[in-house]
């Protein structure tokens, strides 16, 4: 392992062993259900709520407005199917952007047979939206507009409180997947004007299977949400399910350590990017995909021309790093949200994603561009 260099970030992150060391009693003497009535139960509950005053400090929120989860994918589920069932009465338009991560478009698809309409918004070839073309799709009908904060492949940043405000006006709400910036940059759900807003611990150095839904209980859009797992009321009838008492301890102790640590580790992630990228780019054919200033700190994802990407990967096994989202990665096909950007498929073929990470060094920077440049030699001159 000690040769391997790890640009995955995006797709997972190490767990940090100081949020281990937090998980440790409660997989081990502390094993009590959160909701039990006694002494034993009490303290796992008070340990819940610790962490959701760890969370709701990173993201500027109540700390009751945070619903427990298996992770972003669950949450995204519950925030697009709760309010669609929840709102159905007012509308049935849902409004989200074709660069958005499976998780989502998966979900506006199901929708769609069960007799909801779905708009899904083009992007600009830098991957941002155009604010116009959301306003000229919204209608009586829209509900819900549905657009991340981070691109996972590229790390677009979109203008989210431009977004919710155009939301809010036409008196739909405002959900936000912010798998990607949960932690890398700073979130404030008021300021936002985010009205649901998913996240995941493994992202941030924290445990996989541990993830949260901030849903706004407070007006002026106070949040109906229908629960998609049911069994017991858990967590104010949102999410029923016995608390995973360890993981949301994790998952809090990585946000209060990320909220201490985010702009270190953007800086040193955003060094460490810039210089990967200013080398690579000087392989002839190559280019960034995506806009380079709306972005998040430690995301690239770079066009090599003529060149496979899995050929590339396999010419140098030792380093770490994505040619799509580790969430699709079972199916052989290119990325959709480069497609999205006007990549052809040949193009989208060709493209690597690098994420880095708070322990990552200039060392791996410098032997990826070494190995990296030697491979699309080697490749160019077979082809």
């Amino acid at each position: 392992m000690e040769d391997i260099i790890y640009l995955d970030h995006n797709s997972t992150t190490p767990l940090d062993p100081r949020v281990l060391e937090a998980m440790m009693p409660y997989l081990t003497n502390q094993y009590a259900n959160a909701s039990s009535n006694h002494i034993f139960g009490h303290e796992a509950s008070q340990a819940v709520k610790k962490a959701s005053n760890q969370i709701a400090d990173l993201i500027h929120c109540q700390p009751n407005e945070i619903v427990y989860t298996s992770g972003a994918t669950e949450s995204i589920n519950l925030a697009i199917k709760g309010v669609a069932e929840s709102y159905i009465g007012k509308g049935n338009h849902i409004i989200t952007v074709q660069t958005e991560h499976k998780a989502v478009l998966d979900v506006c698809e199901y929708l769609e047979t069960k007799g909801f309409e779905v708009t899904y918004l083009p992007v600009q070839p830098d991957g941002l939206i155009r604010l116009e073309n959301l306003n000229a799709a919204i209608k009586d009908t829209t509900i819900l507009v549905s657009v991340m904060v981070a691109n996972n492949e590229t790390g677009v940043i979109q203008p989210i409180q431009e977004i919710a405000e155009i939301t809010h006006n036409a008196g739909a709400l405002f959900f936000t997947d912010a798998t990607q910036a949960f932690g890398k940059i700073p979130l404030n759900v008021d300021k936002m004007g985010i009205d649901l807003m998913a996240f995941s611990g493994h992202k941030i150095y924290g445990p996989k299977g541990a993830g949260g839904l901030f849903v706004r209980s407070r007006r002026p859009n106070r949040v109906k949400l229908e629960s998609q797992i049911h069994g017991g009321g858990h967590q104010g009838r949102k999410r029923s399910g016995t608390l995973n008492v360890p993981g949301i301890v994790g998952l809090g102790t990585a946000a209060e350590l990320v909220r201490q640590e985010m702009a270190q580790n953007a800086k040193h992630t955003s060094e460490l990017r810039n210089y990967l990228e200013t080398e690579l780019l000087k392989i002839p054919g190559t280019k960034v995909n995506g806009n380079r200033t709306h972005r998040l700190p430690n995301t690239t994802n770079i066009y090599f021309e003529g060149i496979d990407s899995d050929a590339l990967m396999m010419g140098m096994p030792n380093i770490m790093v994505s040619n799509g989202s580790a969430c699709t990665s079972a199916l052989i096909e290119s990325s959709h949200v480069l497609h999205a950007m006007g990549l052809m498929e040949l193009e989208a073929f060709n493209c690597l994603r690098f994420g880095l990470g708070k322990l990552n060094i200039l060392e791996h920077a410098q032997r990826t561009v070494t190995q990296l440049s030697k491979t699309c030699y080697s490749l160019n001159k077979l082809v």
